[in-house]
């Protein structure tokens, strides 16, 4: 039987500062995606939060799990 906490999906940025960059990501342990991301900005210092939307992509008819899905911009995190 597979796990779903190795398997990983493609987080699609559809708009924001990042807007149609694309990352790997990993599913939760429950084998959902995850309902929030934040990617470090290359310059340090910040990063971007993106939020889950309904936009999702699946590999054929009988995949349970998504391949792609798509996340908002949310807004800048600074440390």
């Amino acid at each position: 039987m597979e796990t779903t906490s190795a398997r990983s999906y493609t987080a699609k940025l559809i708009d924001g500062p990042l807007e149609g960059k694309t990352i790997s990501t990993a599913f939760l342990d429950s084998g959902e995606p995850q309902p929030l991301i934040a990617i470090p900005a290359e310059s340090g210092g910040k990063r971007f939060s993106y939020a889950r939307t309904a936009g999702l992509e699946f590999a054929g008819d009988s995949s349970e799990l998504p391949t792609a899905v798509e996340y908002r911009y949310r807004e800048t995190l600074f440390d």
